[in-house]
C-alpha cells in the first residue's frame, strides 16, 4: 500500500487522517482494558517471544490499520495498568485524565524548550508555573528553577551548581574554564543511607566518584541522623577534606521518610554547604492542608527537587528543579549564536536553555499547568490526602496482627511491611499476586525480604485493603506449604 507520509498540517485532510488515526487508537486502548488486573500475568519469556515475532523493519510499510492490530494484540494487554487498584509497587503513579490529554497536545505539537523561537508560549507558560511553584515552596526574589527530566536529573543538576557555587566562593575556581582541579577531588556530598542512588551517580558523573558520597547513618524512623552528620563533616574537615554540600531526603524511595530540614540548615551553613532537599517523593505533600506539616521547614533548603509523576500524578516524565539563588543555575550558561543570541535575550525573548542541563526538552509545563487548572488546590488537597490517608489506614490494620511484621510507621503514602514467615515466603507471596495481576513491592531492610504497598491512587478506598490483606495471606498458606 501508499506509505504517504501525513504530517499534520491546517490542511482538512491532514486533520482528518489525524483524527481518525485517534479515534482508532483510542478505539484499541478500550478495548484493551476490559479487567481489573494491572498486568496480563505472562510469562516473560513468552512474552519475548511474542514481541520479537512483531519483526523490526519491514522492506515496505504496513499502514497504520495494520500497526494498529500489531500494537492492540501483541503490546497494550501487557503493558502495565498504573491506574488499576492493583497496581501499588513503585513511585510510579496513575496519570490524571487531563494531563493525558496535554500529552496529545505535547506531541502535536511538539515544541521545544531551548529557545524562545521553539516554544513561545511555551517557554512564558514554563516560567510562569515555575515562578508559581517558587511562591508555593516558599522562596522569595531572587530564585529560579527549570523543569526537568525527573527526579535524577534535578538531583544531579542540583549537585552540580553546588559544585561549581562551592569552589568559586571557597578557591575563586572557574569550573566551566578550568575544571575541578586538585580541590575538587577532596570535595564530600552528605546524604542518607537510603538517599536515592542518583546522589552517587551524579558524583560519578562530576568526576568525584562513588567515594565522595558520605552516607549519613539513619534513626529507627529512617531519618538521618542528625548527630553522625555533624560528627561526619567535622572528622572529614580534619582530614583536610571539603564538605561542599548535602541532601536532605523528604520522603525516602521505600519508607516515605523525611528527613530534619531545619537541623540539617544549622550544620549546612556552619560549615559553608550547600543543602538540597530531594522532594521528588514528597514534595507533592505541601497541597495536603492536613499533612503539609510532615515536610518540616523545607523552604531553609538551598534547592528542591519535585516530581510531578509521583504524587502529583502526572504522566512521566515531569519534574522540576528549584533554586534559592537563582544565580547557582548560571552554571549551565552557554550562548550558542544558534540559540540564544545575546541582541534577542536584551529584547525580552527568555531563552531556558541557559538554566538546564538538557538542550532538546519536552513542553512538560503544560501538564502542571492543565492540571493545576482543572483540579485547583481543594482538588489535589483531597487526592493526596487521601493517599496518605490509606498509608495510614493499611498501616493501622496491619501494625498488630501477628501475621505481619511493620518496621516503620509511614509519614507520605508508602508502607513496608512483612510477612512473619520468612524471606522466601515474602518473595513467593509477591511473584504469586504479580501472576495474578496484583503488582507490589519488595525491598530489603536491615537484610530482610520487605514488601511494599505504594499509594499513589485516590481511588483506593479503606474497604479494599481488607480485601487485599486476605488475599496476601490466603496466597501465604498456599506457598508455604511449598517452602
Amino acid at each position: 500500500m501508499s506509505n504517504k507520509p501525513f504530517i499534520l498540517s491546517n490542511k482538512i485532510e491532514d486533520k482528518k487522517e489525524f483524527e481518525a488515526m485517534i479515534n482508532k487508537t483510542m478505539a484499541s486502548f478500550f478495548r484493551t482494558i476490559d479487567d481489573e488486573r494491572a498486568f496480563s500475568g505472562i510469562n516473560p519469556y513468552v512474552l519475548r517471544k511474542e514481541i520479537n515475532d512483531l519483526g523490526f523493519l519491514p522492506e515496505k510499510g504496513i499502514g497504520f490499520d495494520a500497526t494498529m492490530e500489531k500494537v492492540e494484540k501483541s503490546i497494550l494487554p501487557n503493558l502495565l495498568r498504573t491506574w488499576s487498584l492493583s497496581y501499588m509497587p513503585h513511585l510510579h503513579s496513575p496519570a490524571l485524565m487531563e494531563t493525558i490529554s496535554s500529552e496529545l497536545l505535547i506531541a502535536a505539537f511538539n515544541d521545544s524548550m531551548d529557545s524562545w523561537d521553539q516554544g513561545p508560549a511555551a517557554t512564558e507558560v514554563e516560567e510562569a508555573m515555575v515562578h508559581g511553584l517558587l511562591s508555593l515552596y516558599g522562596y522569595k526574589d531572587g530564585a529560579d528553577g527549570c523543569f526537568t527530566s525527573g527526579g535524577s536529573q534535578s538531583n544531579i543538576s542540583a549537585i552540580i551548581a553546588a559544585r561549581d557555587w562551592y569552589l568559586e566562593e571557597k578557591f575563586g575556581k572557574d569550573v566551566k574554564k578550568r575544571g575541578i582541579g586538585e580541590e575538587g577531588r577532596l570535595l564530600r556530598l552528605y546524604t542518607s543511607e537510603i538517599s536515592h542512588f542518583s546522589m552517587d551517580k551524579g558524583c560519578h558523573i562530576l568526576g568525584l566518584g562513588y567515594d565522595a558520597v558520605r552516607k549519613i547513618p539513619v534513626d529507627e524512623r529512617c531519618k538521618i541522623d542528625v548527630d553522625a552528620f555533624r560528627s561526619m563533616v567535622e572528622e572529614d574537615i580534619a582530614e583536610g577534606l571539603y564538605p561542599f554540600a548535602a541532601v536532605a531526603t523528604i520522603g525516602t524511595t521505600d519508607f516515605g521518610s523525611i528527613d530534619d530540614v531545619k537541623a540539617m540548615r544549622i550544620i549546612c551553613d556552619k560549615y559553608g554547604m550547600h543543602l538540597h532537599a530531594d522532594a521528588a517523593y514528597g514534595s507533592g505533600a505541601i497541597m495536603s492542608s492536613k499533612y503539609r506539616d510532615r515536610l518540616g521547614y523545607l523552604s531553609l533548603a538551598d534547592s528542591i527537587t519535585i516530581d510531578f509523576h509521583k504524587m502529583f500524578l502526572l504522566p512521566i516524565s515531569c519534574s522540576a528543579l528549584l533554586m534559592k539563588n537563582g544565580k547557582k543555575l548560571e552554571c549551565f550558561e552557554l550562548h550558542a549564536d544558534y540559540l540564544n543570541r545575546e541582541e534577542d535575550e536584551e529584547d525580552g525573548y527568555i531563552n531556558l536553555v541557559g538554566k538546564s542541563m538538557q538542550t532538546t526538552r519536552r513542553f512538560d509545563a503544560l501538564k502542571v499547568f492543565m492540571a493545576f487548572q482543572t483540579r485547583g488546590k481543594d482538588g489535589f488537597d483531597e487526592m493526596i490526602t487521601k493517599v496518605i490517608d490509606n498509608a495510614d489506614y493499611f498501616w493501622s490494620l496491619i501494625k498488630d496482627d501477628p501475621d505481619f511484621i511493620v518496621p516503620v510507621k509511614p509519614e507520605l503514602s508508602s508502607v513496608v511491611f512483612a510477612l512473619s514467615d520468612g524471606d522466601e515466603v515474602n518473595k513467593r507471596v509477591r511473584r504469586r499476586l504479580l501472576e495474578n495481576g496484583t503488582v507490589i513491592g519488595q525491598t530489603v531492610m536491615d537484610g530482610k525480604v520487605m514488601l511494599k504497598f505504594t499509594l499513589l491512587n485516590p481511588n483506593l478506598g479503606f474497604s479494599d485493603f481488607p480485601v487485599l490483606i486476605k488475599k496476601i495471606k490466603e496466597y501465604r498458606d498456599m506457598e508455604k506449604e511449598r517452602v
